[in-house]
């Protein structure tokens, strides 16, 4: 894999790990009773966005070492897909 594709899927996995990990502890402020005028009351009453980037790096950075060592041992591959999906078949 060139560099430009280790930080491709980096980023995509880094970016599907932040949608899984943003609705994590969140307390609305319905649920805390504290309701600012004008605001929607199921909007966060804190949102941690630093913890949860670390999280989301801590985690996204196992789940690519994992993604690129089953790359780079070729244990998957395009060939491995495609059989198992019967793009042959899709073809017709």
């Amino acid at each position: 894999m060139s560099p430009f594709s280790l930080f491709v899927v980096y980023l995509l996995i880094w970016w599907l790990t932040l949608f899984a990990v943003l609705p994590m502890g969140i307390r609305g402020q319905a649920e805390e009773d504290k309701i600012v005028r004008g605001s929607e009351p199921g909007a966060p009453v804190e949102s941690n966005m630093k913890r949860k980037v670390k999280i989301t790096t801590i985690f996204a950075t196992i789940i690519w070492l994992i993604v690129c060592t089953v790359i780079w041992s070729g244990a998957l591959n395009w060939d491995m897909i495609a059989e198992w999906i019967n793009i042959d078949k899709l073809a017709e």
